[in-house]
């Protein structure tokens, strides 16, 4: 693995994965900074035209543990300009102890995406697993605040450093031993989105990886965002284990992850282009050519981002569209010279 492939992966399992709301933030910070805002699904209006309509700045502070009501005004602001159809707008936390803001744009003519209908099922997880959820999210919690979110991903499914984490994936393993039937039916078919959601997550710990791959894919059109987050994440570290005599490569495809790059939801677009850049760390020179066809719009948007973090994703698809070394993509990238590598990828027929 190259260097570039190793600073993607980790930002991949480290933000793009573990990444907070500031809903879900730490709480032991009663305000956060504002760092960056960063704009995406823009084709025809400006980024000049948006931003008088945006309520906060970066130096602005947000209290975490809920939404401010602050975004749900900028969203009502800008789904009032002309040209604009929806807005939505993402507080994460957090990157050098500061939130980034994201802001996303459907606008009126642009590509909308379409998601299955909501499940119905009464089919719901064992109240074992639903605790070991829970258990889950207080452990990352404590381990993000003491900076302990390294983990192994080997095997194709995350094993933490954290010892809190670790014992709660342990029982997740358990679990997907006897349990992946269940999990896949209420992945599918129950009404209740936590549930799918969790089912998401659980679920990648199976010992037939490649059998849940359809269903996870499935989930990738759930109405329910978290769902979406939570498959592709799964699939993402599917796509990192490590061949060895006895467990074979996971095949991924990459069709569904390159549709969400037009999401207005920044979660959306923030899996999938961490996903693509795991899937094309070898040059597969068939997903980069379809890429540039497809894609090549919303990978630059995002490789100009300003948090640095989650554009690194997007920017090392568009220097491999450029065929340049990763290596030498990441001295670029962190020589703040981004725009070489772009034009360079913008220029090739």
């Amino acid at each position: 693995m190259t260097v570039l492939q190793t600073v993607c992966f980790r930002a991949a399992l480290l933000i793009a994965v573990l990444g907070l709301s500031v809903a879900s933030a730490q709480q032991a910070s009663p305000e956060v900074p504002i760092g960056t805002i960063d704009f995406f699904g823009l084709r025809k209006l400006s980024v000049e035209t948006l931003r008088p309509a945006l309520t906060l700045k970066p130096g602005d502070s947000l209290s975490p543990g809920k939404r401010p009501a602050s975004l749900d005004d900028t969203q009502r602001r800008l789904a009032a300009i002309p040209g604009v159809l929806q807005a939505q707008v993402n507080a994460v936390c957090c990157t050098d102890g500061r939130v980034s803001l994201f802001v996303g744009v459907l606008e009126e003519g642009g590509r909308t995406l379409t998601f299955h209908e909501a499940a119905r099922g009464k089919v719901r997880l064992e109240p074992g697993v639903l605790e070991a959820g829970e258990a889950f999210e207080a452990a990352l919690r404590a381990a993000l605040q003491q900076g302990q979110a390294a983990e192994d991903d080997s095997q194709g499914h995350a094993i933490a450093s954290d010892s809190g984490l670790r014992a709660v994936q342990e029982r997740f393993i358990a679990y997907a031993r006897t349990g992946t039937p269940r999990l896949r039916k209420v992945l599918r078919e129950s009404a209740d989105a936590n549930h799918r959601a969790l089912a998401a997550q659980v679920i990648g710990y199976t010992e037939e990886k490649q059998a849940v791959v359809a269903d996870l894919v499935f989930a990738m059109r759930d109405p329910d965002s978290r769902v979406r987050n939570n498959a592709m994440r799964t699939l993402v570290v599917f796509s990192a284990m490590t061949p060895a005599e006895k467990r074979s490569v996971v095949r991924v495809p990459y069709d569904p992850f390159i549709a969400l790059l037009e999401s207005q939801l920044f979660t959306d677009r923030n899996k999938a282009s961490a996903a693509l850049a795991q899937l094309t760390r070898n040059g597969d020179p068939q997903l980069l050519a379809l890429l540039r066809r497809e894609a090549m719009i919303p990978l630059v948007e995002m490789a100009r981002w300003n948090d640095k973090g989650h554009a690194l994703f997007a920017f090392s698809i568009v220097a491999r569209m450029a065929e340049y070394s990763d290596d030498d993509a990441l001295k670029h990238f962190f020589n703040n010279d981004r725009e070489t590598v772009i034009a360079a990828a913008l220029s090739r027929p």
